[in-house]
């Protein structure tokens, strides 16, 4: 029997409710014995049960159902109670527990939070595919009018990953996401590197609203501008996570503007 957490079934205004109030319990909880236990409350999902897994996927917001994304306020609530200088240690502590549970797992790589370095997606996909039997039952709404199968979704968020990882990969989705864990996990910078600049010029090409798309497709210009990167700033995007990859090309788009 899968079970999700219970504060994430209902309607949008009682879950944020719920979420924060989870969120200070679970911060509290973790200060007195060191570890984040199980919700509170879960709740049955049922197979073929529709999961709204980003905002803006549905609009009535009032109806009950499972809100997926509004797991994002758990992580406010629990910095809220938590001292500045053991934020970064709960937080990884917080992430290695939820990547322990599918909804977790699912949550990660959904809408995964900084950093999206290779090392903490490889983690986060590795999570996924080991919970991938229990969670291929669901339906997961990431766009409006769209229900999508979990080799869907994840054909949506991470097929240019993929690419960029392991290229003419394997078709099957599953399979193709488990030859990218494995080598990202052991990638060198040089490995993320050479992903991110095979998923650059493919996404400079395709998004219109780059003003300076030309030279944000040219090799040895991202070469040179990766390679100047600090390395915290690369990190966030060195797994090759393409919204990420995106902010980053906007950015050199804005500056390039500049001159």
């Amino acid at each position: 029997m899968l079970e999700f957490p219970a504060m994430l079934y209902g309607s949008s205004s009682a879950i944020l409710r719920k979420v924060r109030a989870e969120g200070h319990w679970w911060a509290r909880e973790y200060r007195k014995t060191g570890a984040f236990p199980q919700p509170r409350q879960m709740r049955q999902v049922l197979p073929g049960e529709v999961l709204v897994v980003r905002p803006g996927a549905e609009f009535d917001l009032n109806r009950t159902r499972w809100w997926m994304h509004m797991f994002v306020g758990v992580f406010t609530s629990v910095d809220e109670c938590v001292p500045k200088e053991e934020r970064q240690r709960t937080e990884d502590a917080f992430e290695s527990f939820c990547l322990s549970t599918p909804w977790g797992a699912l949550y990660h790589v959904v809408s995964p939070p900084p950093l999206r370095s290779a090392e903490h997606m490889a983690n986060r996909l590795a999570s996924v595919l080991r919970f991938w039997d229990v969670l291929q039952g669901l339906r997961y709404a990431f766009w409006f009018g769209k229900k999508y199968t979990l080799e869907e979704l994840m054909e949506d968020i991470y097929r240019k990953t993929l690419e960029a990882w392991c290229p003419g990969g394997p078709a099957s989705v599953r399979e193709h996401l488990a030859l990218t864990v494995d080598r990202m996990s052991r990638a060198t910078r040089e490995d993320c590197l050479e992903a991110v600049l095979r998923m650059m010029p493919i996404l400079a090409k395709e998004d219109t609203d780059l003003k300076h798309r030309e030279v944000l497709g040219d090799p040895g210009f991202l070469r040179e501008r990766l390679c100047a990167l600090p390395l915290k700033d690369f990190e966030d995007f060195s797994s090759a996570y393409k919204y990420t990859v995106s902010v980053q090309l906007a950015a050199w788009d804005r500056e390039l503007g500049r001159h």
